[in-house]
């Protein structure tokens, strides 16, 4: 019996596609050290959504914040997940 080879070879292909993004991406990556005046600016957003619109109409101001604790079973082990980011949008004419 023969062994199909086109599905197999398509997988293949997109697995290899998918190795190749991800090592590229890896590459990219910078090295950056930690800046204390950034975490302390991400453990200040609230939990949740928020935005707001500056009063000089320039600029517009959003923050995020999900946090919850996943437990496998009643009492299993834990992971804490903490995910805040930060964004702004600022036009101006020049």
């Amino acid at each position: 019996m023969a062994l199909p080879l086109a599905p197999i070879a398509l997988v293949a292909v997109r697995y290899g596609g998918v190795a190749l993004a991800a090592y590229y991406a890896a590459r990219k990556i910078q090295l950056s050290q930690t800046d204390q005046a950034t975490e302390d600016a991400l453990d200040s957003v609230v939990e949740g959504v928020s935005a707001h619109k500056c009063t000089d109409a320039q600029q517009a101001n959003a923050g995020v914040r999900w946090r919850r604790v996943v437990r496998w079973g009643d009492a299993g082990p834990g992971l804490e997940i903490d995910m805040a980011a930060l964004g702004r949008v600022r036009v101006r004419k020049v």
